[in-house]
């Protein structure tokens, strides 16, 4: 059974940096896709950022470009998204969820909404950007 235990979230002021953690257990010998999605009050949930656990193949929402990096660490079976130039539009729920690639291509996967589409997800944490 794959776990994924997400971390980091804080409060920060706009233009301030943070990263959040994924920490992944239970993974098979599949290529996987690990992404992080967010949920702001009153709005739905929205992929931020994805990356395969095998190639590291990365994949952003255009808000992000240029601001947030995420990252694998193989060792550690662990996801990392760096985020820098925090506006108060990225305050939400952050949460990571997998989807083993046994399951779906990868380009099919990011070329939709595919919150739907991931199997496991992580505890949210809470990103808050002050103005």
């Amino acid at each position: 059974e794959v776990q994924l235990q997400a971390s980091g979230g804080g409060l920060v002021q706009a233009g301030g940096s943070l990263r959040l953690s994924c920490g992944a257990s239970g993974f098979t010998d599949d290529d996987y896709a690990i992404g992080w999605f967010r949920q702001a009050p009153g709005k739905e949930r929205e992929g931020v950022s994805d990356i395969t656990t095998t190639d590291g193949l990365t994949h952003y929402a255009d808000s992000v470009k240029g601001r947030f990096t995420i990252s694998y660490d193989n060792a550690k079976n662990t996801v990392y998204l760096q985020m820098n130039s925090l506006k108060p539009e990225d305050t939400a729920v952050y949460y990571c969820a997998a989807v083993s690639l046994s399951k779906t291509s990868w380009y099919d996967l990011i070329s939709y909404d595919h919150a739907w589409a991931m199997d496991y997800w992580g505890q949210g944490t809470q990103v808050t950007v002050s103005s």
